[in-house]
């Protein structure tokens, strides 16, 4: 029989602790997958990994870092001691069972009650009393699975990890004609120190990808006394603009080939914008880190190959090419939900960035990017609480979809790079609409000097009394 509790979390990553502090009072079962907490912080970092914020901008409202006013970046493994240290102070670990894989779920609810396919009106009881979901979850990879049942499930096993994103290759073409060796970097961030200098020193290593995994492995190889090529795809360049003039000016974009070629506004509106390592350009200088773009590539026996018909040797290539997070969802959402995840758009319409109005007593936290993800975690995750609370009401499910697809539509104006369902271009807007749903003042600082001239952080969205 299965165990009957009315909330599930999936995932202990930041969204997920943010969830399990919210619906504390429900004593909500948390399913990881791994032996720790931190998601992509635990999982799919390297020993060079730092937050590109300083810390008062990366901290959950009601438990600010020590030291808080340290400009410096946090690395990894400090924002894994925040994350423990936080769930420790409100006591979050009791509520987490570690090294559980959930593998399957089912539908088991009422169709005429909580079927809202194909539907335009009320979205229905979100604790209807009766279980909605069945989920079989593996523990320490048992071959038996432990059914579980809910009410209610929160989806955050996140955007990045677990599965990685390969690219596709001509037949004949791809990694198992090389002879050296292929690896993607979620394979390379569960490389210890030892591992990782043996991988790269005294090889040949090319890194294909342009995003933040691939600058700080480039600066890891250079570090390791290798020279790196730092490949970059899809007519992209390796860092973002950032007050363009400034930035061409200061830095020496155009002598390495890394000036972009589209507005900075398209990096800010797509959560792409790098902040680089600290000694990207003097390994550059030194002719550690060397630079090459190309839109298409294969393998050949030695190395790469280019579409010029240009050879490169290489002993170890790394792939930095992405994960996809939406195969991990559709792997264990059943049908017809499945399907419903995201629009032919490739987007996934999550009214206030949580609830799929397609998709019943469910709701997704972490797969909405902004320029502060735990501070947009935490705010979802206070407002899911009181939705559930019944402190207010979902609309219709037409206007939620309308919603939506307003929201999809700012982000297609916005970027070419609009499925990665970036919120920062209209977030305090995103914000304030939850705070007013909420029934909290929309303004959070104490003053309207305040509020027309300081940033907001996450202190300023604190319980209200």
């Amino acid at each position: 029989m299965a165990v009957y509790s009315k909330f599930a979390i999936i995932g202990a990553g930041i969204s997920g602790i943010a969830a399990a502090k919210q619906l504390a009072k429900y004593q909500p079962l948390v399913f990881e997958a791994t032996n720790s907490l931190g998601g992509v912080w635990r999982h799919c970092s390297y020993k060079s990994t730092k937050l590109q914020t300083p810390r008062c901008d990366f901290e959950f409202s009601d438990y600010p870092w020590p030291e808080r006013d340290n400009s410096s970046f946090p690395s990894h493994l400090e924002i894994l001691d925040y994350l423990y240290s936080y769930a420790t102070f409100f006591d979050l670990l009791k509520l987490v069972r570690f090294n559980s894989k959930v593998v399957e779920i089912r539908f088991v609810g009422d169709p005429e009650t909580t079927d809202v396919v194909g539907k335009t009106g009320e979205y229905g009881s979100l604790l209807p009393g009766q279980p909605v979901w069945e989920v079989a979850v593996q523990t320490n990879q048992s071959e038996t699975v432990q059914w579980y049942s809910f009410e209610f499930l929160v989806i955050c096993t996140g955007k990045y990890g677990d599965v990685p994103k390969i690219p596709v290759f001509p037949h004949n073409k791809g990694p198992e004609i090389f002879e050296g060796k292929v690896l993607h970097t979620l394979d390379y961030s569960k490389l210890d120190k030892d591992a990782a200098t043996k991988l790269l020193e005294g090889k040949k290593v090319v890194v294909i990808g342009y995003k933040k995994s691939a600058i700080d492995l480039a600066v890891e190889c250079a570090e390791a006394n290798q020279v790196c090529l730092l490949m970059a795809l899809e007519q992209r360049r390796a860092v973002s603009k950032f007050i363009e003039s400034y930035l061409v000016r200061k830095l020496p974009l155009q002598k390495y080939g890394l000036k972009p070629d589209h507005p900075f506004e398209e990096d800010y509106a797509s959560c792409q914008m790098a902040i680089l390592p600290e000694f990207f350009f003097s390994e550059a200088d030194k002719g550690k880190i060397l630079f090459k773009r190309a839109s298409k590539w294969w393998f050949w026996e030695g190395g790469i190959e280019f579409e010029d018909n240009t050879r490169l040797e290489a002993d170890v290539v790394v792939l930095a090419t992405g994960y996809d997070g939406k195969k991990k969802l559709k792997a264990i959402i059943p049908e017809p939900f499945g399907s419903l995840i995201e629009f032919p758009s490739g987007m996934m319409p999550l009214y206030r960035g949580t609830i799929n109005p397609l998709i019943p007593n469910m709701a997704f936290v972490g797969y909405l990017e902004s320029v502060s993800n735990l501070h947009t975690a935490e705010l979802r995750c206070k407002w899911l609480a009181r939705l559930v609370d019944d402190q207010f009401k979902l609309p219709s499910v037409e206007t939620m979809l309308e919603q939506t697809t307003k929201e999809m539509e700012i982000m297609k104006r916005t970027t070419r790079f609009y499925k990665r369902h970036c919120i920062s271009t209209y977030s305090i807007n995103h914000s304030d609409e939850i705070c007013e749903e909420m029934g909290w003042e929309s303004w959070r600082k104490k003053s309207w000097l305040a509020e027309a001239f300081s940033p907001y952080n996450s202190q300023d969205y604190e319980e209200e009394k």
